[in-house]
C-alpha cells in the first residue's frame, strides 16, 4: 500500500496513461488524443504533487516525427490541460530508437533520477505511473513505488507482472477519485 502523504512527485508515462497509445505511433498533434478523465485527474494531482512526465519517444529514433512535432504534442497536452485548471511542472523524454544503447530510455532509471533532482525529491517520496512492463522495471531500478493503470498497455502488462505485489488501478481518472475522497 502506497503512503501518499510521504510523496512529492508524481511521473507519468505519457502514451497509454495520459493519451491514447497506438501500436502506429502517435505522430502527430492530431494524433494526439487525451484518455477520457485523465487531463481532470492531472488537474487534481497537481492539488498535492509536482506532475512530470517520463516517456520513451523511439518514434524520433526511428524517424517518424521529429522533436518539433513531439513539441507540438505536448503543446496541444498543456492547453487542454490549463483548460482542465491543469499542468505539467516538467518532461522528460526519450528520443532514442531502442537499439541506440542510450542511458535514458526505460527501463533505465535515469529520466526518473533527473526529475527527482530537479524536485529535490528521493525515490521514496516518488511515485511512477505507466502502462508497461518497462515502467514497471523502471521504478524499480529507480527504487520508487510503481501504479500500474489498465489503459493503453495495462491490461497486457498485468499479466507479464503476475504475483509482483503491484497498486493497481483502471485508469489515472480512478486513481485520482481517491484523492477527492481524501484517500490519497
Amino acid at each position: 500500500m502506497i503512503d501518499w502523504s510521504t510523496k512529492k512527485v508524481i511521473i507519468l508515462d505519457r502514451d497509454g496513461v495520459i493519451n491514447h497509445d497506438s501500436d502506429a505511433y502517435i505522430k502527430s498533434a492530431d494524433e494526439w488524443v487525451p484518455i477520457a478523465g485523465s487531463l481532470s485527474a492531472i488537474a487534481t494531482l497537481n492539488q498535492k504533487f509536482k506532475v512530470a512526465i517520463a516517456t520513451n519517444q523511439s518514434g524520433i529514433g526511428r524517424g517518424f516525427y521529429d522533436e518539433t512535432v513531439l513539441s507540438n504534442m505536448h503543446h496541444k497536452m498543456a492547453q487542454l490541460l490549463q483548460e482542465q485548471g491543469g499542468h505539467i511542472d516538467h518532461i522528460e523524454f526519450c528520443p532514442h530508437h531502442p537499439d541506440d544503447g542510450c542511458d535514458c530510455r526505460k527501463p533505465k532509471p535515469t529520466m526518473l533520477e533527473r526529475i527527482a533532482e530537479i524536485f529535490n525529491a528521493t525515490p521514496d517520496q516518488v511515485v511512477f505511473i505507466g502502462d508497461s512492463k518497462s515502467d514497471y522495471d523502471c521504478a524499480q531500478n529507480f527504487g520508487c513505488d510503481f501504479v500500474l493503470v489498465l489503459t493503453g498497455k495495462g491490461l497486457k502488462t498485468l499479466d507479464k507482472l503476475a504475483g509482483k505485489d503491484i497498486t493497481i488501478e483502471k485508469s489515472l481518472a480512478k486513481l485520482t477519485e481517491g484523492i477527492n475522497h481524501g484517500l490519497l
